[in-house]
């Protein structure tokens, strides 16, 4: 492992876990928790700067991508909950706010009277290709190298296994 930059505060916070007698694998898995936390908000902020000329959170544009995956385009609301990985509840606010800006619509399912569609439209696939557009161009440099980001996908991909994700 390389050594750790002097300005950098999670290394100050391991060293801080370690001088208090929480050494070894406690104070190794604080800094990781505490790495991947911060990766997230940075990497976030630069996401949501991205979508915002288009007025989507990155929420909103996981849905409106999904559907625009879709054949159809649509998908019933719970099948959309559950490949998204997030609560009905998370769903049903975001299509209550992308129905609002006329990018999705809610549609009875032609087979289940007890299941309700979330539908992109023709103004939600326009808008999410622009952003996917934006967008990529910050997946394709998050700042290391993709090797490095290979790696960190199969470490993070055994946390999740572990934690049961899948």
């Amino acid at each position: 492992m390389a050594e750790p930059d002097s300005r950098d505060p999670i290394a100050r916070a391991r060293r801080n876990w370690e001088d208090a007698g929480w050494g070894g694998e406690v104070a190794s898995g604080m800094e990781a928790v505490t790495s991947v936390m911060r990766a997230h908000q940075i990497l976030l902020a630069r996401i949501e700067a991205a979508l915002k000329p288009f007025r989507l959170s990155f929420s909103r544009f996981e849905l409106l991508r999904l559907l625009a995956f879709t054949k159809r385009g649509e998908l019933p609301i719970s099948k959309a909950s559950t490949r998204l990985q997030v609560h009905v509840s998370s769903v049903t606010h975001a299509i209550d706010r992308l129905g609002e800006a006329g990018l999705v619509e809610r549609k009875p399912h032609p087979t289940d009277g007890r299941t309700t569609l979330v539908a992109i439209t023709p103004a939600g696939r326009e808008l999410v290709e622009k952003a996917t557009v934006v967008l990529n161009d910050v997946f394709s440099d998050i700042g290391m190298p993709d090797d490095e980001s290979e790696a960190l996908v199969g470490a993070i991909r055994s946390l999740r296994r572990f934690n049961g994700d899948f």
